[in-house]
């Protein structure tokens, strides 16, 4: 058993990078790529008529395979995003996905809808 604790431990080191010169020096890279043109991009907003939480409404999206990201807009308001998606139509395809499966969840006064990517400040 304490074998097992000691091979542990020295796997565990060696992840951490116990025994390396912390003052190596790193490789740099000596071409610096320039940003590109940033071509539009699309989430799908989910959004409730009645004031629901933003936990609640994240939370099933989760356990419905929906992977929402939560920001705060300009106003201080929560809002719900699932994307950035590259294109109009790939956004429009997940609505009709979410669309079916609040349908069959029976959630009644929640919407999605196809939006421009906000940009971040």
């Amino acid at each position: 058993m304490r074998k097992l604790v000691w091979v542990i431990a020295a796997l565990v080191l060696t992840g951490c990078g116990e025994g390396k010169n912390v003052n190596a020096a790193k490789p740099q890279s000596a071409v610096v790529s320039a940003p590109a043109a940033a071509a539009p991009q699309w989430d799908l907003e989910v959004r409730g008529e009645t004031p629901q939480a933003i936990s609640d409404l994240s939370g099933w999206l989760i356990e419905h395979a929906f992977v929402p990201t939560v920001i705060k807009d300009s106003s201080g308001k929560a809002r719900i995003l699932i994307g950035p998606f590259n294109s109009q139509a790939e956004a429009e395809a997940r609505k009709v996905q979410v669309d079916a499966a609040l349908v069959k969840a029976k959630k009644q006064n929640i919407e999605s809808v196809v939006i421009e990517h906000p940009l971040t400040p």
